[in-house]
């Protein structure tokens, strides 16, 4: 497999790691920041209680039912905050927002949001990545969030991460094989040459997980006769910037962006579904925007 080291070789972006956290933090602990800096993760969190995710599950069930039924996969739903109420409701949630606010500071944007619903039988795996590799975004101060809507363990396919890769930024990758089945489609050999040995993030509905965009991470084939579901939802701070029109689905949470580089999409009026058409029309309307920069540049 060929390797490279740059998506966007053109856009000279900075390919570092840069350590989060706040002096005085809120909820996270001092030591639970320490461990998302050196580890580059921070699992389990306690955000939702039963009743609050049971409604959060039932709202996305019936997206999710819709979205497929309107000809999207169940990979599909990306950055529907800009046109579904409920999405943006749940990406905007102060309970998490709380959290965020640990490692970014006083302002929080939302990047963009990516629901992964794993059926059981539909034989998709995520392949070892490391999410900022496929960002044209410098520099590198973005914290996602993984909220678990269904109990995420390893026989439905839960995620699993390399502690410590994270430290080294850009790895080599290559261009996923078709006998993947990658979701996505860049693929890091070999990963724990990288970190430490994988840990499988098993998490029950309502807790979130939050990961370094440098952490590699891939999650299997859902084994399972149970749906595997969860969002994800990418936070940064005002000082990275964005290229290639990755500034136009964004939401400012929290404080202040004066320079106008990020869009700040208001709460929605309702629910829009459009049924999945041309490519390039939808894209151009925020309704494809997923990981798929095709790798290139040096070897």
């Amino acid at each position: 497999m060929a390797e490279y080291v740059d998506a966007y070789p053109e856009l000279q972006r900075d390919l570092r790691f840069f350590p989060l956290g706040v002096d005085n933090p809120r909820l996270l602990t001092h030591a639970q920041i320490e461990h998302y800096n050196e580890r580059g993760y921070i699992a389990p969190i306690d955000v939702f209680d039963a009743s609050e995710i049971a409604g959060i599950r039932a709202y996305f069930d019936d997206l999710l039912a819709k979205a497929m039924a309107a000809g999207w996969s169940s990979y599909e739903i990306t950055n529907w905050h800009k046109h579904c109420r409920g999405v943006w409701d749940i990406v905007t949630q102060p309970a998490i927002l709380d959290f965020v606010q640990d490692l970014l500071g006083e302002t929080i944007i939302i990047r963009h949001s990516h629901l992964f619903a794993k059926l059981p039988g539909d034989g998709k795996r995520v392949s070892w990545h490391q999410d900022a590799s496929y960002w044209p975004l410098s520099p590198s101060k973005v914290a996602s969030a993984w909220l678990a809507i269904d109990d995420t363990d390893i026989e439905n396919g839960a995620m699993q991460i390399i502690p410590r890769s994270h430290l080294h930024a850009q790895v080599p990758f290559g261009e996923s094989a078709p006998e993947e089945n990658n979701v996505l489609n860049q693929t890091v050999a070999e990963p724990e040459r990288y970190g430490d040995a994988p840990v499988a993030l098993e998490l029950k509905a309502g807790q979130i997980s939050l990961h370094s965009d440098w952490l590699l991470h891939s999650s299997e084939v859902n084994q399972s006769k149970r749906r595997r579901c969860g969002l994800a939802i990418r936070f940064l701070s005002s000082d990275v910037r964005a290229f290639n029109g990755w500034n136009q689905h964004s939401i400012v949470c929290r404080g202040v962006e004066p320079t106008g580089h990020w869009a700040d999409h208001p709460r929605p009026d309702g629910e829009l579904i459009p049924r999945k058409a041309d490519g390039e029309q939808l894209a151009a309307h925020g309704w494809v925007d997923q990981q798929s920069a095709k790798p290139k540049g040096v070897r």
